[in-house]
């Protein structure tokens, strides 16, 4: 890489207070383009997603990833089955409200 990762300079003080107490803290980040480093393996980061801190835990295979990658802000609810969508066509038609054709 020419430039060589980026790191948030808040997210890497964090880390490195961290590894000197040895404490087993979640640390709090909004940085999700920060590389994963070998420095934070074993630590418990949680990555905002847009609504809440995700907590996870840094592995070896994680080195070089990027930390929004393993902190989703899209929850897949699953598809509507048939029957639901026939239940929602077959009651009454909505009424005509204020401006609208009759």
């Amino acid at each position: 890489m020419k430039k060589g990762p980026f790191i948030d300079p808040k997210l890497l003080k964090k880390v490195e207070a961290v590894k000197r107490t040895s404490a087993r803290t979640v640390i709090r980040t909004w940085s999700r383009a920060s590389t994963i480093m070998p420095d934070m393996v074993g630590m418990t980061i949680g990555v905002h997603d847009g609504r809440r801190h995700v907590p996870i835990f840094i592995s070896e295979n994680m080195v070089g990833h990027k930390l929004g990658e393993f902190a989703l802000t899209r929850h897949f609810r699953g598809h509507t089955s048939k029957s639901e969508k026939a239940s929602r066509t077959a009651g009454p038609p909505p009424a005509a409200g204020p401006g609208g054709r009759r």
